[in-house]
């Protein structure tokens, strides 16, 4: 056999009495049947010692749990490959600094660059790809601005990686990563929010401002380190090309975190059609006019 090893999230447990069990990723414990399979023998098995099933009903047992997908395929972990590892960071330092000390524990080397005040002009696409970076990060302690990520949507046309996450009073927001044409953009995920909540003129009134805001209610450092795992977690999945958790696709998925509970929730967002433009007509009386 070629794995013996569980895979992550999957573990085994003698329970005294009853036999074997596993308790799956989900969290669920089921029952395994081992007969006569020597147990002692299966756990050795399955924590990853060196060895072969000493027998046909440990190699049956062996076979259930590769067939059930509790067997690792490789590497416990993937790693950051070489031609993914730079990565510009911009935006806000109390979201960056965090973000920037996860991705190069993680393999990456990112570039922190300065941040945005609310009231700063859109990058343009030829500074944003300065530097030739796989992917561009960019946090906002804040609304998003009208325009400022504008020219960042069309990263992904260029190969580059696309991520960002904002904050709005005590929620922030993960959008989906961008890395391709065709995947969700800052302005699709504007456009389904609006379109999405029965206070659109208010929520367009707060991205644009003027508003007032009471004490600063920026993210703790534990929501920071929170939304900055998230996002590391995002970027190495995409730059090892890990296989998709259960769940919603990265791509498609927009995730809002309570800054106070540090409570995340996942909603399905897709790409905005381009609409079709209007059909240019000429009226009866200019014809014959």
């Amino acid at each position: 056999m070629s794995r013996s090893q569980l895979a992550p999230g999957v573990e085994v447990v003698a329970v005294p009495g009853r036999g074997l069990a596993v308790r799956t990723p989900e969290g669920e414990f089921l029952s395994v049947r081992t007969r006569g399979a020597d147990e002692e023998a299966l756990l050795s098995l399955l924590s990853g010692a060196a060895g072969t099933p000493a027998d046909e009903e440990q190699g049956r047992v062996m076979r259930a749990f590769e067939e059930a997908g509790y067997l690792a395929d490789g590497p416990p972990s993937p790693k950051w490959p070489a031609a993914r590892r730079n990565v510009r960071l911009l935006g806000d330092p109390v979201l960056t600094e965090p973000l920037a000390a996860q991705l190069t524990a993680l393999g990456a080397r990112p570039r922190t660059g300065p941040a945005a005040a609310p009231g700063a002009s859109p990058g343009g696409l030829e500074d944003l790809l300065r530097e030739d970076p796989a992917a561009v990060v960019w946090c906002l302690d804040g609304p998003v601005p009208d325009g400022l990520w504008d020219a960042a949507d069309r990263l992904p046309a260029h190969g580059v990686a696309w991520l960002r996450c904002h904050r709005e009073g005590r929620q922030a927001y993960v959008e989906p990563l961008a890395a391709a044409p065709g995947d969700v953009t800052s302005a699709h995920v504007r456009a389904r929010r609006l379109a999405a909540t029965p206070a659109h003129r208010e929520l367009a009134a707060y991205w644009s401002g003027p508003r007032a805001c009471g004490a600063p209610a920026g993210p703790t450092p534990p929501a920071a380190g929170l939304l900055a795992a998230l996002l590391a977690d995002d970027l190495l999945r995409w730059a090892a090309d890990a296989p998709e958790e259960t769940g919603l696709p990265a791509r498609r998925r927009i995730r809002r975190v309570d800054l106070r509970t540090l409570t995340v929730t996942e909603h399905p967002v897709l790409p905005v059609p381009a609409v079709a433009p209007m059909p240019q007509t000429t009226s009866a009386a200019g014809k014959n006019g």
